[in-house]
Protein backbone atom coordinates (compact mmCIF):
# COMPACT_ATOMS: atom_id res chain seq x y z
CA UNK A 1 0.00 0.00 0.00
CA UNK A 2 1.61 3.21 -1.47
CA UNK A 3 1.03 6.03 1.99
CA UNK A 4 -1.47 7.82 -0.28
CA UNK A 5 -3.34 11.06 1.10
CA UNK A 6 -5.62 11.63 -1.65
CA UNK A 7 -8.78 12.74 -2.57
CA UNK A 8 -8.97 12.44 -6.36
CA UNK A 9 -12.25 13.01 -8.00
CA UNK A 10 -13.37 11.04 -10.96
CA UNK A 11 -16.27 11.92 -12.76
CA UNK A 12 -17.16 8.77 -14.41
CA UNK A 13 -17.20 5.17 -13.45
CA UNK A 14 -18.69 2.60 -15.67
CA UNK A 15 -21.37 2.89 -17.49
CA UNK A 16 -24.00 6.10 -16.74
CA UNK A 17 -27.51 4.88 -16.38
CA UNK A 18 -30.86 7.08 -16.80
CA UNK A 19 -32.74 5.88 -14.26
CA UNK A 20 -29.41 4.94 -11.70
CA UNK A 21 -30.72 2.36 -8.86
CA UNK A 22 -30.64 3.44 -5.07
CA UNK A 23 -27.20 3.43 -3.48
CA UNK A 24 -25.42 0.77 -2.26
CA UNK A 25 -22.63 0.08 0.16
CA UNK A 26 -20.16 -2.40 1.11
CA UNK A 27 -18.27 -2.18 4.31
CA UNK A 28 -14.96 -4.77 4.55
CA UNK A 29 -12.97 -5.42 7.76
CA UNK A 30 -9.72 -7.02 7.51
CA UNK A 31 -8.97 -8.03 11.07
CA UNK A 32 -5.87 -5.92 12.93
CA UNK A 33 -3.72 -4.28 10.43
CA UNK A 34 -1.76 -1.24 11.66
CA UNK A 35 -1.36 1.42 9.09
CA UNK A 36 2.69 0.96 8.96
CA UNK A 37 2.27 -2.19 7.71
CA UNK A 38 0.12 -1.93 5.47
CA UNK A 39 1.73 1.12 3.64
CA UNK A 40 4.72 -1.60 3.37
CA UNK A 41 3.21 -4.35 1.59
CA UNK A 42 2.12 -4.55 -2.19
CA UNK A 43 -1.57 -4.41 -2.19
CA UNK A 44 -2.68 -3.68 -5.65
CA UNK A 45 -6.42 -4.06 -5.08
CA UNK A 46 -6.33 -1.33 -2.10
CA UNK A 47 -4.43 0.73 -4.20
CA UNK A 48 -7.14 0.80 -6.97
CA UNK A 49 -9.49 1.71 -4.72
CA UNK A 50 -7.97 4.31 -3.27
CA UNK A 51 -6.76 6.11 -6.49
CA UNK A 52 -10.62 6.13 -7.72
CA UNK A 53 -11.52 7.76 -3.89
CA UNK A 54 -9.11 8.05 -1.23
CA UNK A 55 -7.14 6.46 1.45
CA UNK A 56 -6.01 8.03 4.69
CA UNK A 57 -4.92 6.46 8.27
CA UNK A 58 -7.86 6.45 11.14
CA UNK A 59 -8.05 5.88 14.85
CA UNK A 60 -9.95 3.63 17.01
CA UNK A 61 -10.14 3.69 20.69
CA UNK A 62 -12.22 6.86 21.45
CA UNK A 63 -10.23 9.34 23.32
CA UNK A 64 -7.25 8.22 25.39
CA UNK A 65 -8.18 8.88 29.14
CA UNK A 66 -11.97 10.33 28.26
CA UNK A 67 -15.29 9.21 28.82
CA UNK A 68 -15.16 7.42 25.66
CA UNK A 69 -12.22 5.69 25.29
CA UNK A 70 -12.39 1.99 23.73
CA UNK A 71 -10.46 -0.85 24.35
CA UNK A 72 -8.25 -1.44 20.63
CA UNK A 73 -9.60 -4.94 20.51
CA UNK A 74 -11.57 -6.87 17.73
CA UNK A 75 -15.23 -6.98 18.91
CA UNK A 76 -15.59 -3.11 19.87
CA UNK A 77 -14.08 -1.75 16.94
CA UNK A 78 -16.46 -3.48 14.59
CA UNK A 79 -19.44 -2.31 16.96
CA UNK A 80 -18.03 1.11 17.47
CA UNK A 81 -18.29 0.97 13.24
CA UNK A 82 -21.66 -0.33 12.89
CA UNK A 83 -23.40 1.59 15.51
CA UNK A 84 -20.93 5.28 14.89
CA UNK A 85 -20.79 5.04 18.89
CA UNK A 86 -17.75 4.40 21.45
CA UNK A 87 -17.72 1.26 23.65
CA UNK A 88 -19.52 3.78 26.29
CA UNK A 89 -22.27 3.62 24.18
CA UNK A 90 -22.66 0.39 22.58
CA UNK A 91 -20.90 -1.49 25.60
CA UNK A 92 -18.73 -4.05 23.93
CA UNK A 93 -15.44 -3.94 25.54
CA UNK A 94 -14.10 -7.30 24.57
CA UNK A 95 -14.39 -10.72 22.06
CA UNK A 96 -16.02 -12.30 24.67
CA UNK A 97 -19.24 -12.21 27.62
CA UNK A 98 -20.31 -8.88 25.67
CA UNK A 99 -23.54 -7.54 25.91
CA UNK A 100 -24.07 -4.60 23.56
CA UNK A 101 -26.43 -2.16 24.20
CA UNK A 102 -28.85 -2.40 21.42
CA UNK A 103 -30.27 1.12 22.18
CA UNK A 104 -27.56 2.46 19.77
CA UNK A 105 -28.99 1.84 16.26
CA UNK A 106 -26.44 -0.16 14.22
CA UNK A 107 -26.60 0.34 10.10
CA UNK A 108 -28.66 -2.65 9.51
CA UNK A 109 -31.27 -1.90 12.14
CA UNK A 110 -31.59 2.19 10.71
CA UNK A 111 -31.63 0.11 7.19
CA UNK A 112 -34.44 -2.55 7.98
CA UNK A 113 -36.04 0.05 10.01
CA UNK A 114 -36.68 2.95 7.94
CA UNK A 115 -36.30 1.66 4.35
CA UNK A 116 -37.63 -2.09 5.01
CA UNK A 117 -37.31 -2.95 1.21
CA UNK A 118 -33.78 -2.78 1.42
CA UNK A 119 -31.83 -6.32 0.81
CA UNK A 120 -28.90 -6.43 3.00
CA UNK A 121 -26.09 -9.25 3.29
CA UNK A 122 -23.61 -10.05 6.10
CA UNK A 123 -20.61 -12.54 5.00
CA UNK A 124 -18.13 -13.08 8.25
CA UNK A 125 -15.79 -15.33 9.11
CA UNK A 126 -16.73 -14.70 12.81
CA UNK A 127 -20.70 -15.55 13.29
CA UNK A 128 -20.64 -13.64 16.64
CA UNK A 129 -20.38 -10.49 14.47
CA UNK A 130 -24.59 -11.47 12.82
CA UNK A 131 -25.83 -13.33 15.81
CA UNK A 132 -24.12 -10.71 18.77
CA UNK A 133 -23.33 -7.42 17.20
CA UNK A 134 -25.81 -6.97 15.04
CA UNK A 135 -28.15 -8.87 17.33
CA UNK A 136 -30.34 -10.51 14.82
CA UNK A 137 -33.00 -11.01 15.41
CA UNK A 138 -33.26 -9.96 18.91
CA UNK A 139 -35.90 -7.66 19.88
CA UNK A 140 -33.95 -5.06 21.77
CA UNK A 141 -32.12 -5.19 18.50
CA UNK A 142 -35.30 -4.30 16.42
CA UNK A 143 -35.86 -7.83 15.11
CA UNK A 144 -33.72 -7.01 12.21
CA UNK A 145 -32.62 -9.97 9.67
CA UNK A 146 -29.70 -10.07 7.46
CA UNK A 147 -31.44 -11.22 4.05
CA UNK A 148 -28.51 -13.01 3.36
CA UNK A 149 -26.00 -14.52 6.04
CA UNK A 150 -22.54 -16.36 4.97
CA UNK A 151 -20.93 -17.17 7.93
CA UNK A 152 -20.53 -19.85 11.27
CA UNK A 153 -18.00 -21.48 8.72
CA UNK A 154 -15.29 -21.76 12.24
CA UNK A 155 -18.27 -23.95 13.82
CA UNK A 156 -17.66 -26.62 11.03
CA UNK A 157 -14.88 -28.63 12.24
CA UNK A 158 -15.30 -31.87 10.10
CA UNK A 159 -15.29 -29.08 6.57
CA UNK A 160 -12.98 -27.31 8.22
CA UNK A 161 -10.83 -29.19 10.64
CA UNK A 162 -8.59 -26.94 13.16
CA UNK A 163 -5.06 -26.56 13.15
CA UNK A 164 -2.57 -24.71 15.46
CA UNK A 165 -1.16 -22.44 12.72
CA UNK A 166 -4.85 -21.05 11.77
CA UNK A 167 -5.12 -22.27 8.27
CA UNK A 168 -8.17 -23.23 8.57
CA UNK A 169 -9.22 -19.55 8.99
CA UNK A 170 -7.31 -18.71 5.84
CA UNK A 171 -9.72 -21.40 4.09
CA UNK A 172 -12.78 -19.88 5.55
CA UNK A 173 -11.30 -16.30 4.33
CA UNK A 174 -11.12 -17.72 1.14
CA UNK A 175 -14.37 -19.59 1.02
CA UNK A 176 -16.40 -15.76 2.85
CA UNK A 177 -14.78 -13.95 0.05
CA UNK A 178 -15.25 -16.31 -2.94
CA UNK A 179 -18.86 -15.86 -2.09
CA UNK A 180 -19.55 -12.52 -1.22
CA UNK A 181 -17.83 -11.74 -4.90
CA UNK A 182 -20.45 -13.87 -6.64
CA UNK A 183 -23.04 -12.86 -4.72
CA UNK A 184 -22.48 -9.06 -4.74
CA UNK A 185 -22.04 -9.51 -8.31
CA UNK A 186 -25.20 -11.19 -8.77
CA UNK A 187 -27.64 -9.79 -6.29
CA UNK A 188 -26.38 -6.31 -5.45
CA UNK A 189 -27.76 -6.56 -1.91
CA UNK A 190 -27.76 -2.82 -0.88
CA UNK A 191 -25.69 -2.98 2.22
CA UNK A 192 -23.06 -5.24 2.80
CA UNK A 193 -20.61 -6.66 5.39
CA UNK A 194 -17.55 -8.57 4.70
CA UNK A 195 -15.30 -9.82 7.38
CA UNK A 196 -12.29 -11.21 7.43
CA UNK A 197 -9.95 -13.12 9.90
CA UNK A 198 -6.79 -14.66 8.76
CA UNK A 199 -4.53 -11.14 9.37
CA UNK A 200 -4.75 -11.04 13.08
CA UNK A 201 -3.89 -14.62 13.31
CA UNK A 202 -0.75 -14.24 11.85
CA UNK A 203 -0.03 -11.29 13.52
CA UNK A 204 -1.09 -12.70 17.11
CA UNK A 205 1.37 -15.83 16.23
CA UNK A 206 4.16 -14.37 14.22
CA UNK A 207 4.26 -9.93 15.01
CA UNK A 208 6.03 -8.17 12.31
CA UNK A 209 7.22 -10.05 10.02
CA UNK A 210 7.09 -12.22 6.12
CA UNK A 211 4.12 -14.25 7.27
CA UNK A 212 2.09 -11.47 8.67
CA UNK A 213 2.91 -9.16 5.73
CA UNK A 214 1.83 -11.96 3.14
CA UNK A 215 -1.48 -12.03 4.75
CA UNK A 216 -1.93 -8.69 4.04
CA UNK A 217 -0.95 -9.03 0.48
CA UNK A 218 -3.39 -11.97 0.60
CA UNK A 219 -5.91 -10.32 1.84
CA UNK A 220 -5.92 -7.57 -0.99
CA UNK A 221 -6.59 -10.37 -3.29
CA UNK A 222 -9.39 -11.22 -1.45
CA UNK A 223 -11.05 -7.72 -1.67
CA UNK A 224 -10.38 -7.57 -5.44
CA UNK A 225 -13.19 -10.44 -5.67
CA UNK A 226 -15.47 -8.36 -4.04
CA UNK A 227 -14.18 -4.98 -6.22
CA UNK A 228 -14.14 -6.78 -9.18
CA UNK A 229 -17.92 -7.39 -8.15
CA UNK A 230 -18.94 -3.83 -7.48
CA UNK A 231 -17.10 -2.44 -10.62
CA UNK A 232 -19.59 -4.89 -12.66
CA UNK A 233 -22.69 -3.33 -10.77
CA UNK A 234 -21.39 -0.09 -11.04
CA UNK A 235 -21.36 -0.91 -15.06
CA UNK A 236 -25.00 -1.29 -14.78
CA UNK A 237 -25.39 1.95 -13.13
CA UNK A 238 -25.12 1.90 -9.84
CA UNK A 239 -24.33 4.01 -6.82
CA UNK A 240 -21.85 1.79 -5.15
CA UNK A 241 -20.13 2.93 -2.28
CA UNK A 242 -16.76 0.49 -0.68
CA UNK A 243 -15.03 1.31 2.36
CA UNK A 244 -12.44 -0.89 3.82
CA UNK A 245 -11.05 -0.84 6.90
CA UNK A 246 -9.41 -2.81 9.93
CA UNK A 247 -10.37 -2.89 13.48
CA UNK A 248 -7.13 -1.98 15.76
CA UNK A 249 -3.30 -1.41 14.94
CA UNK A 250 -0.85 -3.78 17.24
CA UNK A 251 1.83 -2.75 19.53
CA UNK A 252 5.46 -1.41 18.51
CA UNK A 253 7.14 -4.18 20.55
CA UNK A 254 6.54 -6.86 18.91
CA UNK A 255 3.05 -6.31 16.83
CA UNK A 256 1.57 -9.08 18.21
CA UNK A 257 -0.34 -7.82 20.59
CA UNK A 258 -3.19 -5.16 20.92
CA UNK A 259 -5.85 -3.85 23.01
CA UNK A 260 -3.98 -0.60 24.40
CA UNK A 261 -3.93 3.04 23.60
CA UNK A 262 -0.45 3.18 22.04
CA UNK A 263 0.00 5.15 18.94
CA UNK A 264 0.07 2.04 16.86
CA UNK A 265 -2.64 0.32 18.34
CA UNK A 266 -5.09 2.98 17.63
CA UNK A 267 -3.50 4.22 14.16
CA UNK A 268 -5.29 2.44 11.51
CA UNK A 269 -6.64 3.56 8.02
CA UNK A 270 -9.75 3.70 5.74
CA UNK A 271 -9.68 2.83 1.82
CA UNK A 272 -12.73 3.80 -0.29
CA UNK A 273 -13.86 4.37 -3.66
CA UNK A 274 -15.89 7.44 -3.20
CA UNK A 275 -15.38 10.34 -4.92
CA UNK A 276 -17.53 13.00 -2.73
CA UNK A 277 -15.22 12.76 0.34
CA UNK A 278 -15.69 15.76 2.58
CA UNK A 279 -13.20 17.50 4.97
CA UNK A 280 -13.86 15.26 7.50
CA UNK A 281 -11.83 13.24 5.27
CA UNK A 282 -9.25 14.91 4.59
CA UNK A 283 -9.06 17.81 7.48
CA UNK A 284 -8.46 15.40 10.11
CA UNK A 285 -8.02 11.70 10.84
CA UNK A 286 -11.24 9.87 10.78
CA UNK A 287 -12.57 7.67 13.28
CA UNK A 288 -13.98 3.82 12.91
CA UNK A 289 -17.13 5.71 14.27
CA UNK A 290 -17.46 7.91 10.91
CA UNK A 291 -17.48 4.65 8.49
CA UNK A 292 -21.21 3.51 9.86
CA UNK A 293 -22.17 7.44 9.68
CA UNK A 294 -20.78 7.87 5.83
CA UNK A 295 -22.59 4.63 5.01
CA UNK A 296 -25.89 5.69 6.10
CA UNK A 297 -25.42 9.18 4.56
CA UNK A 298 -24.51 7.33 1.65
CA UNK A 299 -27.58 5.43 1.41
CA UNK A 300 -29.85 8.38 2.50
CA UNK A 301 -30.42 6.83 5.43
CA UNK A 302 -31.37 9.04 8.72
CA UNK A 303 -32.44 7.38 11.45
CA UNK A 304 -34.69 9.03 14.01
CA UNK A 305 -33.26 12.31 16.00
CA UNK A 306 -32.81 10.64 19.25
CA UNK A 307 -30.66 8.24 17.68
CA UNK A 308 -29.42 10.36 15.86
CA UNK A 309 -28.04 12.87 18.15
CA UNK A 310 -26.37 10.13 20.07
CA UNK A 311 -24.57 9.03 17.14
CA UNK A 312 -20.26 10.20 17.44
CA UNK A 313 -19.66 9.54 13.96
CA UNK A 314 -19.90 12.15 11.43
CA UNK A 315 -19.94 11.02 7.86
CA UNK A 316 -16.56 11.75 5.70
CA UNK A 317 -19.15 11.63 1.75
CA UNK A 318 -21.72 14.03 1.11
CA UNK A 319 -22.39 17.92 2.29
CA UNK A 320 -21.78 18.23 6.39
CA UNK A 321 -21.80 21.58 8.14
CA UNK A 322 -19.43 20.69 10.75
CA UNK A 323 -17.29 18.52 12.06
CA UNK A 324 -14.85 17.86 15.52
CA UNK A 325 -17.22 19.11 17.87
CA UNK A 326 -15.20 20.08 21.28
CA UNK A 327 -16.59 21.29 24.34
CA UNK A 328 -15.01 22.11 27.65
CA UNK A 329 -16.81 23.31 31.14
CA UNK A 330 -14.94 26.38 32.21
CA UNK A 331 -16.68 27.58 35.64
CA UNK A 332 -20.10 27.88 34.81
CA UNK A 333 -19.04 28.72 31.33
CA UNK A 334 -20.05 26.01 28.58
CA UNK A 335 -16.98 26.52 25.71
CA UNK A 336 -18.25 25.46 22.75
CA UNK A 337 -16.09 24.84 19.37
CA UNK A 338 -16.52 23.15 15.84
CA UNK A 339 -14.44 23.04 12.74
CA UNK A 340 -16.91 24.53 9.90
CA UNK A 341 -17.05 22.95 6.68
CA UNK A 342 -20.51 24.63 4.94
CA UNK A 343 -21.15 28.25 6.32
CA UNK A 344 -24.67 28.40 5.56
CA UNK A 345 -27.64 28.04 8.55
CA UNK A 346 -27.87 28.15 11.84
CA UNK A 347 -26.80 25.63 14.94
CA UNK A 348 -29.15 24.70 17.49
CA UNK A 349 -27.18 23.44 20.67
CA UNK A 350 -28.73 21.28 23.16
CA UNK A 351 -28.26 20.39 26.55
CA UNK A 352 -29.33 17.29 29.00
CA UNK A 353 -28.20 16.36 32.48
CA UNK A 354 -29.19 12.95 32.25
CA UNK A 355 -28.29 9.68 30.48
CA UNK A 356 -31.59 8.08 29.97
CA UNK A 357 -31.26 6.92 26.39
CA UNK A 358 -28.50 4.00 27.84
CA UNK A 359 -31.83 2.22 29.04
CA UNK A 360 -34.34 2.92 26.25
CA UNK A 361 -35.53 5.86 27.42
CA UNK A 362 -35.70 9.82 26.48
CA UNK A 363 -33.53 12.72 27.75
CA UNK A 364 -34.97 15.45 27.74
CA UNK A 365 -32.81 18.55 26.25
CA UNK A 366 -33.32 22.27 26.94
CA UNK A 367 -32.42 24.71 23.76
CA UNK A 368 -29.48 26.43 25.29
CA UNK A 369 -28.68 28.55 22.25
CA UNK A 370 -29.12 28.88 18.44
CA UNK A 371 -26.19 30.69 16.46
CA UNK A 372 -24.52 30.68 12.66
CA UNK A 373 -22.83 27.34 11.68
CA UNK A 374 -19.93 29.65 10.62
CA UNK A 375 -19.12 30.74 13.73
CA UNK A 376 -17.71 27.49 15.04
CA UNK A 377 -17.60 28.56 18.55
CA UNK A 378 -20.26 29.34 21.18
CA UNK A 379 -19.73 29.99 24.40
CA UNK A 380 -22.80 29.22 27.03
CA UNK A 381 -23.03 30.16 30.53
CA UNK A 382 -25.39 27.76 32.96
CA UNK A 383 -27.30 28.18 35.54
CA UNK A 384 -26.53 27.64 39.38
CA UNK A 385 -28.98 25.47 39.13
CA UNK A 386 -27.72 23.42 35.68
CA UNK A 387 -24.63 23.41 37.36
CA UNK A 388 -26.62 21.66 40.23
CA UNK A 389 -27.68 19.12 37.76
CA UNK A 390 -24.52 18.17 36.66
CA UNK A 391 -22.94 17.57 39.84
CA UNK A 392 -25.57 15.45 40.23
CA UNK A 393 -25.95 13.68 37.57
CA UNK A 394 -22.42 13.33 36.48
CA UNK A 395 -22.84 14.06 32.98
CA UNK A 396 -23.58 16.84 30.57
CA UNK A 397 -24.52 15.95 26.98
CA UNK A 398 -24.43 18.51 24.35
CA UNK A 399 -25.46 18.06 20.43
CA UNK A 400 -25.00 20.07 18.24
CA UNK A 401 -27.56 20.32 15.64
CA UNK A 402 -26.93 22.06 12.08
CA UNK A 403 -28.47 22.35 8.58
CA UNK A 404 -26.34 18.86 7.03
CA UNK A 405 -25.88 17.06 10.10
CA UNK A 406 -25.44 16.53 13.75
CA UNK A 407 -23.14 16.37 17.09
CA UNK A 408 -22.55 15.28 20.43
CA UNK A 409 -20.15 14.86 23.33
CA UNK A 410 -20.37 14.52 26.31
CA UNK A 411 -18.72 16.27 30.12
CA UNK A 412 -18.57 13.95 32.92
CA UNK A 413 -17.59 14.39 36.07
CA UNK A 414 -14.53 11.89 36.33
CA UNK A 415 -13.03 13.72 33.45
CA UNK A 416 -13.54 16.84 34.88
CA UNK A 417 -12.04 16.68 37.55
Amino acid sequence: MKNYVIIIPFLVLGTSCKNPSSPKAVFIILDGIPADVLEKVNTPTLDAISQVGGYTHAYVGGETGQYNETPTISAPGYMSLITATWANKHNVWDNNNQSPNYNYWNVFRAAKTLRPELQTAIFSTWLDNRTILVGEGKPEAGLAKADYAYDGFEKDTVRFPHDSLALYILEIDEHISDEAGKYLETHGPDLSWVYLEYTDDMGHRFGDSEKFHNSVQTADAQVKKIWDAVKKRQAMGEDWLIVITTDHGRNAETGKNHGGQSERERTTWIATNATNLNNRFSGSEPGIIDIGASILQHLEIRPPQTVLQEMDGVSFVGDISFYDLRVKLEGNILKINWEVVTKEGDATILLAFTNYFAKGEKDEYITAATVPVKAGTASIPLTEAQIKNFEHSGILKVVLQAPLNTGNRWITIATQK
